[in-house]
């Protein structure tokens, strides 16, 4: 997995690339996590080119849920491909996390901008 940091309105978004599954992908997407979620409070992960996620990325999107909840933080979803979207559903897991379908409105979402 690939992931590029950039902020936007003082919202930190990661954008990335690859599968969100057991092994290599899913340890990149953990160790920069880790690193982000003590000093940043709001992350926007952008699903646009993840083209598969399995139970262990699922497993590890609500640790991180539940971290950034503790820490007073905010994590927020958008671009979802449609398979992505449909596990979710499935799983029951849009009622968990906010998801959007585009960065403006996902940006607009954390209160830092108003238009």
């Amino acid at each position: 997995m690939k992931i590029e940091e950039r902020t936007v309105h003082g919202v930190t978004v990661l954008d990335l690339r690859g599968k969100l599954s057991a092994g290599a992908g899913l340890d990149a997407f953990r160790a920069k996590l880790e690193s982000l979620v003590d000093y940043r409070k709001s992350i926007l992960l952008n699903f646009a080119e993840v083209p598969y996620i399995d139970s262990a990325g699922l497993g590890e999107l609500l640790n991180l849920m539940r971290t950034m909840g503790k820490t007073g933080g905010t994590l927020k979803l958008m671009n979802l491909t449609e398979r992505t979207h449909d596990l979710l559903a499935v799983s029951k897991l849009l009622t968990v996390f906010e998801a959007f379908d585009n960065e403006a409105d996902a940006l607009k979402s954390f209160g830092h901008i108003t238009n």
